[in-house]
């Protein structure tokens, strides 16, 4: 079994005080994915079939990922939230008047998270990699395992100015992807180091810290 660790969990007060939700939430949430995801590997591996980071594209591993831990923090919230019905904005409605929509983003490794358009409001950002089932990660895609870990989760209010468009020819629609600046503002609410996916380069730190 793989678990989230309690010391990876940053800004408890920002995350309450932002969300309502309480960092066991969040543990618990991240836990209950990976089960999910090592259930559905099991199964697959069982019948001579691949993990399922291997099976899927990237892209659909990740709106997979992000149903998977907006579900786990509705079911987790303590009745604070409710799941959204799929492709609808925010992801997660709050059940009492009052409580905040939240709007979840996922993105592989150091990719910065983004949607089709750009709208202002409460976002959770997820960001994860593909190491090993061990726990072993060596970043790089040529290094890539078949394992999701979660490596970083921020919160933040987003306003339109915060993302950035493209509409390049070509390309399968708009693209609106939260700007570095915005990202590297917004409170950081978990962090694993072990999967840091960031090359070293010389004195370059991770600039997400909030």
């Amino acid at each position: 079994m793989r678990f989230a660790k309690i010391e990876h969990i940053r800004n408890e007060h920002s995350l309450h005080q932002f969300t309502g939700l309480s960092s066991d939430c969040l543990l618990r949430t991240i836990n209950s994915c990976y089960r999910t995801l090592d259930h559905i590997d099991s199964q697959l591996v069982a019948q001579g079939i691949p993990p399922i980071a291997n099976l899927v594209e990237l892209a659909n591993l990740s709106s997979m990922v992000g149903n998977i831990i907006g579900a786990g923090l509705a079911v987790n919230s303590g009745g604070l939230y409710i799941r959204n019905r799929p492709h609808a904005y925010p992801d997660l409605i709050p059940a009492y008047p009052g409580g905040r929509e939240l709007e979840l983003k996922m993105a592989l490794e150091t990719n910065k998270p983004k949607g089709h358009l750009p709208k202002a409001g409460n976002y959770m950002t997820i960001r994860y990699v593909l190491g090993n089932s061990n726990g072993s990660f060596i970043p790089g895609k040529d290094s890539r395992g078949d394992t999701v870990w979660i490596w970083e989760i921020k919160i933040g209010y987003l306003n339109i100015q915060d993302f950035s468009i493209s509409n390049t020819d070509g390309d399968s629609g708009k693209t609106a992807v939260i700007t570095s600046a915005a990202h590297n503002n917004m409170s950081l609410v978990y962090f694993a180091p072990e999967f840091l996916p960031y090359k070293s380069r010389g004195n370059t730190i991770y600039p997400g810290f909030n």
